[in-house]
């Protein structure tokens, strides 16, 4: 790939930061009550936000294309701001951070099996879920901190899948063709295993944001399909899938 590829995706990244530093943070004084089931799921998306991502890096650095590598960067700074911006929110609620989680943990080891390519598309199981997660928090939460937090979160992640996507179309490329679906079919396999352990995990944290198990899961494989769409579409031709724009209406709502 050429090192210009991801030169985009770089401005778009320090745009954002600068908005966000511009904007400040949310009113945390405001405070913020929840159900304890809802304090529970944001407990353990906090964990799954936090980390260094030194593997990514690594990997990003090994692929040859200096703006990915400082694009892959700004991206894990924004985890990380979720994590923050979720650590005071649960503060502001009185609530404690989570020092772990056995599946963080799990999902971790499991994206730093192999390469770049596996670890993505591990990541982007996480990623995907998590649209579909704050979509609910921001939506079905009367608190006002809690759905701000949850909007700011949300507009970063709808920026993180196509940028993801865009990578995988490369990485992809790199398998024959007759592969590169069977893939993707196999990615969607785990993830409705993984959505279905987030649903039963999180179902009564789902049912107070008005959403239920089955409902989760169906709108995060219907999500799913136009991550497909956009990862094995060949070069020059245009993603259409909700990646880059959400026809389903189950992710930029």
């Amino acid at each position: 790939m050429g090192t210009s590829a991801f030169a985009g995706w770089v401005r778009r990244f320090e745009d954002e930061h600068r908005r966000r530093r511009d904007l400040g943070d949310p009113d945390w004084a405001l405070g913020a009550t929840l159900h304890p089931a809802v304090w529970a799921g944001i407990q353990r998306f906090q964990v799954g936000e936090d980390g260094d991502g030194a593997h990514l890096v690594a990997k990003a650095d090994g692929a040859g294309d200096p703006d990915y590598a400082r694009a892959v960067r700004l991206f894990l700074a924004e985890e990380q701001n979720h994590a923050r911006l979720l650590a005071r929110l649960l503060a502001a609620g009185g609530v404690p951070t989570l020092t772990g989680h056995w599946s963080d943990t799990a999902f971790v080891r499991l994206r730093r099996l192999m390469g770049l390519r596996t670890e993505l598309l591990v990541l982007m199981i996480a990623e995907v879920i998590a649209l579909r997660y704050y979509r609910a928090l921001r939506d079905g939460v009367r608190d006002p901190l809690t759905s701000e937090v949850a909007r700011r979160i949300l507009a970063d992640e709808q920026r993180h899948v196509p940028f993801h996507c865009e990578r995988l179309r490369a990485a992809l490329a790199e398998l024959p063709r007759p592969v590169r679906r069977p893939v993707m079919a196999l990615w969607r396999l785990l993830l409705l295993a993984v959505s279905a352990a987030v649903a039963a995990n999180h179902g009564r944290a789902l049912r107070r944001l008005g959403l239920g198990r089955a409902r989760f899961v169906a709108d995060v494989m219907a999500s799913s399909r136009g991550v497909v769409t956009d990862v094995v579409a060949p070069f020059g031709v245009a993603p259409s899938g909700v990646a880059r724009n959400d026809t389903s209406g189950s992710w930029r709502r």
